[in-house]
């Protein structure tokens, strides 16, 4: 510690100046690593058939799923074969996405033990369900029964949930369809899929019965059953996947990871999850900016008055944090928000304030004597 009080002023400009640099190149590689676009963690299962979803994967359909003519309210029905990497994992497995309207139909996400389905109402307000469906990490067949009384929910063929609130029909399964990541942010499912079918009727309590053992066996619907589309995931190779029913869209596998509709600078309350996961974000983002407000106000107070420091700081902080997100908006690992923006704004003006307060109370006298080397002025002061 003596050894820093000895500095001069310059050579505690220096150092102030070189931590300031190291710190922003710090918060830089932080908010853009890995600085491209990674491999998609997608491959076949050997030797039983499926796919293999890593950290980073995601598969996405050629074209949009739609019925035609459309019909309002038509009954639909979705089964899913799959098996989740951890059954306290969290991620979207399924999504369907409409590009003109830049809005999700339909999401099916893993949140922790729970399946979440999530719809849009007529009214535009999302409505949820959640079942407890993954207790374990073993193969399960979720099959979800759509009409106008309500949706019931089935595991393995048993019937688990129903609730009058969610209806979904033909129009909520369509558009592009996702797999192993949310259409329009970053939210990636690990696990294996095995099957999917999506049907343009009101499936039976012994059909679900039924296609539990043929999904076990490989046999996959088809056109005959009212099936929209049907995938078996049982080609082994290559990156396109076929389906049995007639007229639905391919699947592939890009070889990069992607977000179909990656958003620039989503708004607050489009972020805003009241979890714990949210507010963790919040923090981080939050005091991770604080020390670069702290550097940079006892750098600039150097040569101008705190008042100075502080506003031009946070202006460092605020143009650091938007360019960040400016990015961030071209990295598919990456979630581009102005959540983020005004907390590590916030964070930077924390940092300042809390120089600038400690400058007034004399507690930083000692190390960094503010003094102008040019003028011999007294700066770092409110008063």
């Amino acid at each position: 510690m003596n050894s820093f009080v000895r500095f001069t002023p310059r050579g505690q400009t220096k150092f102030l100046g070189a931590l300031c640099s190291f710190g922003l190149a710090i918060i830089l590689v932080a908010g853009l690593w890995p600085f491209h676009a990674p491999l998609n963690d997608v491959h076949w299962s050997s030797p039983a058939r499926g796919l293999i979803f890593g950290k980073h994967g995601s598969l996405l359909s050629t074209s949009q799923l739609r019925r035609q003519p459309p019909v309002t309210g038509q009954p639909c029905s979705l089964e899913i074969y799959l098996q989740p990497r951890r059954p306290d994992y969290a991620g979207t497995i399924l999504g369907f996405y409409f590009l003109d309207r830049r809005d999700s139909g339909f999401i099916l996400r893993q949140s922790l033990n729970d399946l979440k389905i999530e719809s849009r109402s007529k009214s535009g307000s999302r409505k949820k369900l959640y079942v407890d469906a993954f207790s374990a990490a073993k193969p399960i067949v979720i099959s979800i029964v759509s009409a106008e009384k309500g949706t019931s929910v089935y595991l393995d063929g048993a019937l688990a949930r129903t609730s009058s609130v969610v209806r979904l029909s033909t129009e909520d399964l369509a558009g592009r369809l996702v797999l192993g990541n949310a259409p329009s942010t970053t939210d990636s499912w690990s696990g294996k899929l095995m099957g999917l079918a999506v049907y343009d009727r009101e499936l039976s309590a012994v059909e679900v019965s039924q296609h539990v053992s043929g999904w076990s066996r490989s046999r996959a619907p088809v056109d005959g059953e009212g099936a929209l589309a049907s995938y078996a995931f049982d080609e082994g190779a290559g990156t396109r996947l076929h389906s049995r029913a007639h007229g639905a869209p391919d699947l592939f596998i890009p070889e990069r990871f992607f977000v179909l509709d990656e958003p620039f600078l989503r708004c607050p309350w489009d972020e805003f999850s009241p979890g714990r996961n949210y507010w963790e974000d919040v923090a981080i983002n939050v005091f991770g900016f604080v020390p670069l407000g702290l550097c940079f106000s006892a750098y600039l107070s150097r040569t101008r008055t705190a008042s100075r420091a502080l506003f031009l700081a946070v202006a460092i902080g605020f143009t650091t944090s938007l360019w960040i997100e400016v990015l961030q908006s071209f990295l598919p690992t990456r979630n581009s928000g102005m959540t983020d923006l005004i907390t590590n704004t916030f964070g930077t003006l924390l940092g300042a304030v809390v120089w600038a307060w400690a400058v007034n109370h004399g507690w930083l006298e000692r190390f960094f004597p503010a003094t102008d080397e040019k003028k011999g002025e007294t700066r770092g002061s409110f008063n």
